[in-house]
């Protein structure tokens, strides 16, 4: 079967920890918000539900409480869905970012591969939004790595450039990492690669055994580039996220009244290049990811 056959997952970044409200309406706060917001994501075709825990009141937590709170309810929301934890942060002990790992047991965690520069710039107002240096070094990478084997997670590399694709080689000789791999590259990041699809082309070419190996790789796209990225990912058999922490805008512009919306218009492209979509059984088995078994 030709990759142009495969079903392509379809990821929600349902609520990042930069945006709010006043950026987005629709951004989800409390646990039911999030559960609300998981359930039109699913009912769109989303497989894969990615969360940044916040408090009710909106501000980024890294608790296991508000993680435990969100989960559950978008657990009582929809039949099944992959879980799946952020675990980047800037000024956040590891300890604490596996903490709610080892509690929890999401099915899988984002694990960034790579240290970079990590910023948005404002060409309006020619200065940076924000700046800073975002630390993944090995030695980060490799404590996640050893507390998702523990756990039985399964990681999720995030590479904002072929480099940090490259950092899989080393991993993967050390006995760390095992198939099938979930590999996504994020594009649109300043200090990250350009958000081209030639660009996406090239970084899937060096997924290890390439990119119609049995590792799957997808496109995570920053802002109003990704929907050209979506296209070229579902069109070179990839998979694709799309979600509130993402973007907020549909391709002509309106803002997305839900995750769901974007979910819906995703889905849509993949439909268009041939495919279809991943149901959560398919997702399960092409990732690794058995439904866990609870009391």
């Amino acid at each position: 079967m030709s990759r142009f056959e495969d079903p392509a997952i379809i990821v929600c970044s349902i609520s990042g920890a930069v945006a709010g409200r006043e950026q987005c309406p629709a951004i989800p706060y409390t646990p039911e918000e999030y559960a609300a917001e998981a359930k039109r994501a699913v009912d769109e075709g989303a497989t894969m539900i990615h969360i940044h825990a916040r408090t009710p009141e909106g501000v980024p937590s890294y608790e296991v409480e508000d993680f435990r709170a969100i989960t559950d309810a978008i657990r009582g929301a929809v039949d099944d869905v992959i879980v799946n934890y952020s675990t980047g942060a800037i000024g956040v002990p590891i300890e604490k970012r596996i903490e709610y790992l080892r509690e929890l047991r999401p099915d899988v965690a984002a694990l960034n591969m790579g240290s970079m520069n990590y910023a948005k710039y404002s060409a309006r107002r020619k200065d940076f939004v924000f700046k800073a240096v975002f630390e993944n070094s090995f030695d980060t990478i490799i404590a996640f790595l050893e507390a998702m084997n523990e756990f039985g997670i399964r990681p999720e590399h995030e590479c904002f450039d072929s480099g940090h694709v490259a950092n899989l080689d080393p991993l993967i000789d050390m006995g760390l990492l095992s198939e099938p791999l979930q590999i996504d590259m994020v594009m649109g990041v300043n200090g990250g690669i350009r958000p081209t699809p030639r660009n996406l082309a090239h970084m899937a070419d060096q997924v290890p055994g390439g990119p119609e190996s049995r590792n799957n790789w997808g496109v995570i796209g920053i802002s109003r580039d990704q929907w050209r990225l979506v296209a070229a990912a579902a069109a070179l058999g990839g998979n694709v996220r799309v979600g509130l922490e993402d973007n907020f805008y549909l391709p002509d512009g309106e803002m997305a009244r839900s995750n769901g919306d974007l979910i819906a218009r995703a889905r849509r492209l993949v439909e268009d290049v041939g495919r279809r979509v991943a149901t959560v059984e398919e997702a399960r088995e092409l990732l690794g990811t058995p439904r866990r078994v609870t009391a």
